[in-house]
């Protein structure tokens, strides 16, 4: 056993390393795929933010322009 160690050691090794290597590899690949829908959710959050920002500046420019329409008819009178 001894003798088949010292002869296989740098396969040995390398095969750790690389199995070693895979499973961080998978842990990272995991993390990132939580970021991913992490940040998915966030975009949606966002995306419902501004929609609803915009359709209040809507609001608001509406009853602006219903104001400048009140103020113009009264100043051709």
């Amino acid at each position: 056993m001894a003798d088949l160690i010292n002869d296989f050691w740098g396969i040995i090794i390398g095969a750790l390393t690389a199995v070693v290597w895979l499973v961080r590899l998978e842990a990272r690949g995991i993390s990132n795929s939580a970021e991913v829908r992490r940040l998915w959710a966030q975009r949606k959050e966002d995306m419902e933010a501004q929609r609803e920002q915009r359709e209040e500046a809507n609001k608001m420019l509406t009853e602006i322009r219903s104001d400048v329409k009140d103020l113009l008819r009264g100043v051709g009178k």
